[in-house]
């Protein structure tokens, strides 16, 4: 680990930059942080639980630390609001006058009461058995248009995950009806009872203003939340611990913002960002993201998933949406005569540069990019209680970090600014 901290070093005209790094990011830090985030105490951190409050009061103290200043105004490092959040309470319906079982009706809505009929205002479609579920599902849930949507049976294996479409927003949506069925009735009827409250979830966030370019922001973030406590599995284990999604980017996060605290030569306005709700449709980030302009983000670095090794071995990560912007680029610039590379996202069939904390403001145009090394291919861990700290490569962890730390240098000092992100409707 040693050597690649040297090689790192004598690639820089500015070893100030760099100066000291080994020292403040280390395997040693790494395991610290994560032993904390990932502990069984944290319960899995699942957003709307105590246990994730546990977590937040953890990296609130890591950036008190590191001397971060408050963001946009709070009084402190959380950054809290509400969602309108609903829960089904009864569903029922008939096809052409036959009863169809509650489980085969999902409602997608923020409404306490919906009653809808073949003469209600609502369009019609249709997911046959060769459809990708999930795809189209999503397209016909971001139209924000009042559907019925009549789902193959085919699909009946993966119906119910259509729940993690979540019923929480910010604001009332049009409703959605998914109804499993291979029928195409000319009437129907369906009644769905919900029970609506207003939860709140919390966002950390830490400032290290800017010297001459304090108006130019550049965003370090990651999520912490994860998925809680479900049924055991084989070996009796029923939390979710999340070591590498994401408590490992979390970890990278609070390191970052010590490392560039101590060495407090950033032109540009620094943000460090733990996101909230990530895992139930990424609420935390799209919550920030109404909150900053856009115009002012330069670049966002967010992390996700780096406690295993990438396809490529040690010394590697990718960037999502590597093509849509000169970040990486730049980024491997600054590792010239290193052994660290990035590499463009090897899965672009999983869509994953939309898929997590980066997709809002990337769609606002922002150089926002997501920094993993998860083989989504084959990550034995993922989403499975068996992702706890004793499965992460501690060493490769604090490269890695290094790695973004000097990466980002000549964003963080001004001189580098990548092009803007194609904007997305």
């Amino acid at each position: 680990m040693k050597l690649i901290f040297a090689i790192l070093l004598t690639a820089f005209t500015s070893v100030s930059f760099a100066q000291n790094i080994d020292k403040i990011v280390d395997a040693k830090e790494v395991s610290r942080i994560e032993h904390v985030l990932a502990s069984d105490e944290m319960q899995g951190r699942k957003t709307f639980t105590s246990a994730i409050d546990k977590a937040a009061d953890f990296i609130a103290a890591e950036f008190e630390k590191s001397g971060l200043q408050y963001f946009d105004g709070l009084a402190g490092y959380r950054q809290t609001f509400s969602l309108k959040k609903a829960t089904t309470i009864s569903a029922s319906g008939n096809l052409d006058g036959k009863a169809i079982p509650a489980e085969n009706i999902i409602a997608i809505t923020t409404a306490v009461d919906l009653y809808i009929n073949e003469d209600s205002a609502f369009k019609m479609a249709v997911i046959d058995g060769t459809s990708n579920l999930f795809r189209e599902a999503y397209r016909i849930l971001k139209s924000n248009q009042k559907y019925v949507v009549w789902v193959n049976t085919a699909h009946q294996k993966n119906f119910d995950q259509l729940k993690r479409f979540s019923r929480e927003s910010f604001e009332e949506k049009a409703p959605v009806i998914f109804v499993l069925t291979n029928e195409n009735p000319t009437a129907f009827h369906f009644e769905i009872k919900s029970n609506i409250t207003t939860p709140s979830l919390t966002n950390v966030i830490g400032v290290l203003p800017g010297k001459s370019k304090k108006d130019e922001y550049v965003i370090f973030s990651a999520h912490y939340d994860h998925l809680g406590i479900g049924k055991p599995d084989a070996t009796g284990d029923s939390i979710y611990n999340g070591a590498n999604d994401d408590a490992a980017g979390t970890t990278a996060v609070i390191m970052l913002a010590d490392y560039f605290g101590k060495m407090r030569s950033n032109e540009r306005t620094l943000i460090f960002a733990t996101f909230t709700g990530e895992e139930i449709g990424g609420f935390g980030s799209q919550y920030f993201s109404k909150q900053i302009d856009p115009a002012k983000v330069v670049a966002m670095f967010n992390i996700e998933m780096i406690g295993t090794q990438s396809k490529w071995g040690s010394n590697s990560a990718y960037i999502t949406g590597y093509e849509k912007s000169d970040f990486g680029k730049i980024l491997q610039s600054n590792l010239k005569g290193s052994d660290f590379h990035f590499e463009p996202d090897p899965y672009p069939e999983q869509n994953l540069f939309y898929r997590s904390d980066n997709a809002t403001l990337a769609a606002l145009g922002v150089p926002a990019h997501t920094i993993s090394t998860s083989k989504m291919d084959n990550e034995p861990n993922y989403h499975k209680q068996s992702d706890e700290v004793k499965t992460l490569d501690m060493e490769n962890m604090a490269r890695i970090i290094t790695a973004i730390a000097i990466s980002s240098k000549t964003i963080v000092s001004g001189k580098d600014t990548p092009v803007r992100i194609e904007k997305r409707d």
